[in-house]
């Protein structure tokens, strides 16, 4: 199988996802949209991963670009294609869905729980009870329609959903390894304060990738074999 990825920013790549791909033997093709990179035609994707990014999806005037993508993303999850959305990726199905994207009541900078929500117990994909993952997000989102919600934390209850059995959106990042922590640290870490509730220093975002990385990778796996199974 082919992983079509797009990417937003040069410093915010697959990270552990990569290691998937690898492992599972299937092949990657990625979308520089920051670049200018053409979209695939919706017909040759087999797989969708959207990763993160700095922007909103709201910014369609400075980063026209978006436009496009949204329209691709609806395309691709209306045809029971699998999506996977990370952070901005998850807001960017919601978006492409018609849900509203608004500034969350707080930024969110490191590694916090999440818990699984109560009406995750219902759904074809079990989240784990509960996991500390990485966040780097100062927006949220409204649920799509039709999505079921699998975990929240206290700052944002909708940290990740699944739709229609194809489509799963995480506001977290499952896949933050210790270089992908690196590249976020030197490229969207300056100008914020860790004086904020939930925004943690370098020093302790660095310690969590080491001790948390782990064990979230085998639940990102988990979460892409679902969605290539289904």
């Amino acid at each position: 199988m082919k992983i079509h990825w797009f990417q937003h920013v040069p410093f915010e790549g697959l990270g552990a996802i990569r290691s998937w791909i690898e492992e599972r033997g299937h092949e990657e093709e990625c979308v520089r949209l920051f670049a200018g990179d053409s979209l695939p035609e919706a017909d040759d994707v087999e797989f969708l991963v959207i990763m993160g990014g700095p922007m909103s999806v709201n910014d369609e005037e400075g980063y026209p670009w978006l436009v496009e993508e949204k329209k691709l993303v609806r395309q691709l999850v209306e045809a029971g294609k699998p999506v996977f959305g990370v952070c901005l990726g998850a807001q960017m199905i919601a978006s492409s869905l018609g849900a509203s994207i608004y500034g969350g009541p707080e930024l969110e900078i490191g590694w916090f729980p999440v818990r699984a929500a109560p009406e995750s117990t219902d759904a074809s994909f079990s989240f784990q009870e509960e996991a500390t993952v990485l966040h780097w997000h100062g927006e949220t989102f409204d649920l799509p329609e039709g999505a079921i919600r699998m975990a929240s934390s206290p700052v944002c209850p909708n940290q990740a959903y699944l739709l229609r059995e194809r489509v799963i959106g995480t506001q977290f990042h499952y896949e933050g390894s210790p270089d992908a922590v690196e590249g976020f640290l030197e490229n969207s870490y300056e100008g914020i304060s860790s004086l904020n509730t939930y925004v943690q220093t370098p020093e302790e975002i660095r310690e969590g990738a080491r001790k948390f990385s782990k064990a979230n990778q085998v639940q990102l796996f988990r979460m892409l074999d679902f969605l290539v199974r289904s």
